[in-house]
């Protein structure tokens, strides 16, 4: 039986936090291999805390280096001990939102050759020996460039490697979770700014893409302390966070993902287990 090794790609720090943290912390507990690698230091993230404004892009440009303070203190609360930086930390750096000069930055992750990238990826995946693999969807769930490039690279990786991951998953929301969500935030008069439909269909996963529902609702504690751990990018408030566009949902310890290469698991309509179906 292949050993429950988890790899999960994600673009900056925070990123693992919002996908997957409780999903993270469950395997971490139930005993399983859960490695992280980020693929940049987050350069270009907006800063909420005022006092530490100095040390983002417009004053010092510190901020990649203080972020990965935050990522160490939310894998603590996590669990998780195998953190890696792709290339090692600033070997690619944050690209900003798509159309910003950012994006041609000499490192700029969404300008890596893909090859190169993946190359690096995997020799991570022939270390590790993961029986799963988890990333975005090509959109990259939103539309950033690292997200996407973050895509691309995984399944590139995957390709490349000489050992082969028996399930790969991409993150997921899916519309009927986020528009619940939603409602939930109203009614509860939250005090984040609620997504319109336009802005709710760019991001949400349609129901029947969706594979696999992870209830790691037991772990919603540490997902929250991992949240604000990456407090120059998440507030959170109560049962409610959000990011620096103010766009808020309520926290869960409750995940979704989208299994793209391997064997479903057993589960009506999602399977439950990210290793079932494996060998």
């Amino acid at each position: 039986m292949v050993e429950p090794r988890l790899l999960l790609v994600h673009a900056h720090p925070d990123d693992e936090t919002i996908t997957c943290g409780a999903t993270m912390a469950r395997y971490v507990a139930e005993g399983a291999s859960v490695t992280l690698v980020t693929c940049t230091l987050g350069e270009e993230g907006e800063i909420l805390v005022p006092a530490l404004a100095q040390i983002g892009p417009d004053g010092a440009d510190q901020l990649g280096g203080y972020r990965i303070s935050e990522l160490s203190s939310a894998c603590a609360a996590l669990g998780v001990t195998d953190h890696r930086f792709l290339g090692g930390a600033g070997h690619f750096r944050d690209s900003g939102m798509m159309g910003l000069p950012q994006n041609s930055a000499p490192r700029a992750f969404w300008g890596a050759p893909l090859d190169s990238a993946a190359s690096l990826l995997a020799a991570v995946i022939d270390e590790v020996r993961p029986a799963v693999v988890i990333t975005y969807d090509e959109r990259g769930g939103y539309g950033h460039p690292d997200h996407i490039q973050t895509h691309r690279v995984t399944m590139r990786a995957v390709d490349l490697a000489g050992w082969r991951a028996a399930k790969v998953y991409w993150a997921a929301v899916p519309e009927s979770v986020l528009r619940a969500d939603i409602a939930t935030m109203r009614d509860a008069d939250s005090p984040f700014v609620l997504p319109e439909d336009p802005e709710l269909l760019g991001f949400a996963t349609p129901d029947d893409a969706v594979t696999t529902q992870i209830d790691a609702s037991a772990f919603l504690p540490a997902k929250r302390a991992a949240m604000q751990a990456h407090a120059t990018q998440i507030t959170v408030d109560g049962p409610f966070y959000a990011l620096s566009n103010n766009l808020g949902r309520p926290l869960s310890g409750v995940e979704h993902f989208r299994l793209v290469r391997g064997t479903r698991g057993p589960g009506d309509p999602w399977e439950d287990d990210l290793f079932a179906g494996i060998d």
